[in-house]
């Protein structure tokens, strides 16, 4: 080591993160999953603008579901749900990122046979026989647990008119109605991304707190 470099800390190399639903083939595996909760629930198809919402909403239920007693809630965090998840941290940028691949992915579905479009007061997008019978093969554990939140959210949304739909979705994705910032910060705290945390620390360590220029006394005569 150099005498130019002593007394830095060596930050060990992690491979990046991968994000699942910037994952195409992961993206279509949910999309399918959602066309066959569809179906399962004699929803004979959907539009292109009432999928972008089912599609985003069954992938992170704890947006919709947030009454703590609620018993569909309970159903989700037993099968592995968690608000806490740093997916939920900026929900509206990422309804408008999924949103906008929404017909890239589709248009995969229909041109694999998996899904097909149907023109009946608009285009409604339903599930193929041979979508069926793939969707049937997945078997790994996120696939019953998506399937889970489908059941749920799907009941629950399909009986909003199309405008009902559309602001309640505004107010789910809103992160100012979900996450407070310290509430970011706990999720965070724990998360050693580079593995040079103190271990000592506690989440008050991190707490975001008013800049220091901005505070005044408040004794009588001080600013506030």
């Amino acid at each position: 080591m150099t005498r130019a470099n002593a007394g830095f800390r060596r930050i060990p190399t992690h491979p990046s993160v991968v994000v699942p639903e910037d994952d195409v083939i992961f993206r279509l595996a949910q999309l399918l999953l959602l066309l066959e909760s569809l179906r399962r629930n004699e929803i004979s198809g959907a539009t292109l603008e009432r999928l972008s919402y089912y599609d985003f909403l069954v992938a992170n239920p704890l947006l919709v579901l947030t009454n703590e007693d609620d018993p569909d809630r309970l159903r989700l965090l037993m099968v592995g749900f968690d608000s806490r998840a740093l997916m939920y941290a900026s929900p509206s940028q990422r309804f408008t990122s999924r949103r906008e691949r929404l017909q890239h992915d589709l248009s995969h579905l229909v041109a694999y046979g998996l899904a097909t479009p149907q023109v009946d007061q608009g285009v409604l997008y339903s599930i193929t026989q041979e979508g069926r019978s793939l969707a049937d093969r997945f078997t790994a554990i996120y696939s019953r647990a998506y399937y889970s939140s489908a059941d749920i959210l799907v009941k629950r949304l399909s009986k909003l008119s199309d405008k009902r739909l559309r602001e309640n979705a505004q107010d789910w994705i809103s992160v100012s109605a979900r996450l407070g910032q310290n509430e970011i910060v706990d999720a965070l705290y724990g998360v050693d991304l580079l593995g040079v945390l103190d271990d000592s620390a506690t989440p008050e360590h991190y707490a975001v707190s008013e800049p220091a220029e901005l505070r005044e006394s408040d004794e009588p005569g001080g600013k506030r």
